[in-house]
């Protein structure tokens, strides 16, 4: 049976498009969902798009973590079911307490676009089960609220319990904790992270690589593992 993972729009959503094609490039169904529902439509994950939900105002992400849908959410990803937060997806996740910290303006207080080398740091998630340890991809980003902050304490748990999912390579975009470009919860089911996977997914449109002009893929693994951990689950 075909996975079905929905990708919620909120106003303000800019990436929902692009995350729908990545799931379906990657061999299942997306599926629309709107903010103002409470019918998650019987998908099995989900994916919180990147954008400008509610245009930022008040922080980012945190009006749309109280949107309607957000209670069948958090319900949801109680239960285990694999949810990804993108860049305002993954601020509407640590807004909605579903992953620790927060994430603030970037150091530089400017907006950034680049294709950013990450490094994988664990690889045991729903969302990066197709990587490995160590592993370094490149996944464009663009973002102004970047910075991922947290207390002294929860920074020392993050790291401890092997929460970094990964990390920015050489240079640090944002002014992110310990370069911390994702995290997860530790039930490894909700990933969040600030580049944006659903735009290196196909070639000839992602970031370059050493073969070909914008040939990258390395995006396209996090829904494919998405499906393998749909799949285990169902066996």
């Amino acid at each position: 049976m075909t996975a079905r993972i929905g990708v919620i729009t909120f106003p303000g959503s800019l990436d929902d498009g692009d995350a729908q094609r990545a799931i379906r490039l990657a061999g299942a169904e997306p599926v629309a969902l709107w903010h103002g529902s409470h019918d998650l439509d019987g998908v099995d994950a989900l994916v919180l798009p990147g954008g400008f939900s509610y245009g930022d105002y008040l922080r980012a992400g945190a009006i749309a973590a109280l949107a309607p849908i957000m209670t069948e959410v958090k319900d949801a990803a109680g239960r285990g079911m694999p949810v990804l937060g993108i860049c305002n997806g993954f601020q509407m996740l640590v807004e909605a307490h579903l992953l620790p910290g927060g994430l603030i303006r970037n150091a530089h207080q400017q907006f950034i676009r680049r294709d950013q080398r990450l490094r994988v740091e664990n690889a045991s998630t729903a969302w990066t089960s197709e990587f490995e340890i160590g592993q370094e991809i490149t996944i464009p980003l663009k973002n102004a609220d970047g910075g991922y902050i947290c207390s002294a304490e929860t920074l020392a748990r993050i790291e401890g319990d092997g929460l970094v999912a990964f990390r920015y390579l050489g240079v640090n975009p944002n002014g992110s904790l310990d370069d911390i470009a994702g995290i997860t919860n530790p039930a490894g089911n909700v990933v969040g992270l600030m580049p944006h996977p659903e735009h290196a997914v196909e070639p000839g449109f992602g970031p370059d690589t050493r073969a070909a002009m914008r040939s990258g893929v390395d995006g396209l693994a996090f829904f494919t593992s998405a499906i393998a951990a749909l799949s285990a689950a169902a066996a």
